[in-house]
């Protein structure tokens, strides 16, 4: 009896190890199966745990989720990721391309302020560049003893014309004077008030012709000028000029009249359209350019002469096609893919063709059925998700 006891637990003993070894080399041949990878470098896959060859970094096991191409989130990382969806549909789309430009002075809204006769500058209203001033505003005063004897000879043409009233020789005489005082710089109201004071003044004020903003500055107090010499120059920068460069082999596909899109650097929203009034007869000799020409509304004064600008020359008419943001693909050594939504927190990575592109959108020819939800916002932070999980 106690042999036939002893055999039965020998039995039970065996059978329990069996087990055991059974169960362990079930996990055994599990945890051989299961791949290893970097976070950090995702093409580092091995099959089991280590450090990353490159950074050091301790090695994750890949998990799989969900189904072959697929990858399910949960809402809070879809959150912290700004995934954001558009659903696809065919919609105008122009390629264009993109033109490096500088905005300019507009020379036709200069003003050149000279004297117009030989003197001396007595005092200067205006002292320094980068001033503002208005149409009619006093400038500088200048001592001319040329411009004293001009006036002594209208008021002895007007004290000629009051004593010879019937005389049309004197007040013939008595007008010429006044357009030549006029011609010197002198207003009317101040060839009033001399005939009113009957005292010349070598001192004249002279006023700002138009309104703008002084650019230059070519006198100081004190100084001698000469008859036709430059004392300041006015910019009026209401309106400007962006000029492009172009290639000689993109010169046919620009005309004159042309629309065109400009945003400056550092001016977000603040893109405006406009015509190509001027394309430069001759290429630059030391950069072979060519410079095309349009001008800019500049009512808000946010531009300046000497910003960077882009300039979008439409190269082709528009056509309908599926548009979608740049960032919306992914391209890798297999081609170009874009991450589809197929469920709540579920995304699909497909293949798609691309198309045309321009600076902010780009078409797609293939892969998309034109009503799906595509990814436009944290599709290559989906991507590094799915490297990892999917290896």
């Amino acid at each position: 009896m106690k042999k036939i006891l002893f055999l039965s637990v020998c039995i039970l003993l065996a059978v329990l190890t069996a087990c055991k070894n059974k169960e362990q080399g079930h996990a055994h041949q599990h945890a051989s199966s299961e791949k290893y990878t970097c976070p950090m470098h995702p093409q580092v896959v091995q099959d089991g745990p280590g450090t990353c060859p490159i950074c050091k970094m301790d090695l994750v096991p890949i998990r799989n989720n969900g189904a072959k191409g697929e990858l399910q989130l949960s809402q809070r990382a879809v959150q912290l990721a700004n995934i954001k969806t558009v659903k696809t549909g065919k919609g105008q789309f122009q390629a264009s391309k993109v033109l490096n430009a500088r905005i300019v002075n507009n020379p036709e809204l200069s003003e050149a302020v000279s004297s117009r006769y030989a003197g001396r500058i007595e005092k200067l209203f205006v002292k320094e560049t980068g001033y503002a001033v208005a149409a009619g505003q006093a400038l500088f005063q200048i001592y001319s003893e040329q411009l004293q004897s001009l006036q002594q000879d209208y008021l002895l043409q007007v004290r000629q014309s009051e004593a010879f009233p019937g005389e049309k020789i004197y007040k013939d005489l008595k007008v010429a004077a006044a357009k030549k005082l006029g011609l010197f710089g002198f207003t009317q109201a101040q060839i009033r008030e001399l005939v009113r004071n009957n005292r010349t003044s070598p001192f004249i004020t002279v006023y700002s012709p138009a309104s703008g903003i002084v650019n230059e500055l070519m006198v100081s107090e004190g100084q001698y000028v000469s008859e036709g010499m430059s004392v300041m120059r006015l910019e009026n920068y209401s309106s400007l000029w962006v000029e492009a460069d172009i290639y000689p082999n993109e010169s046919a596909v620009v005309k004159i009249g042309d629309v065109v899109k400009v945003r400056v650097n550092g001016l977000s929203g603040q893109e405006q359209e406009s015509k190509i009034d001027f394309i430069a007869p001759q290429l630059n000799a030391s950069t072979q350019i060519l410079t095309v020409r349009a001008p800019l509304r500049n009512s808000r004064n946010l531009l300046q002469p000497g910003m960077q600008a882009e300039v979008f020359l439409p190269l082709s008419g528009k056509e309908e096609a599926i548009k979608l943001p740049l960032n919306a693909v992914i391209r890798d050594g297999n081609g170009a893919h874009v991450w589809v939504m197929t469920g709540n927190n579920k995304f699909a990575l497909r293949q798609v063709h691309t198309g045309k592109e321009d600076d902010a959108s780009i078409l797609i020819d293939s892969g998309l059925s034109g009503n799906e939800e595509v990814v436009i916002s944290g599709a290559y932070l989906l991507y590094s998700e799915f490297t990892l999980k999917k290896g």
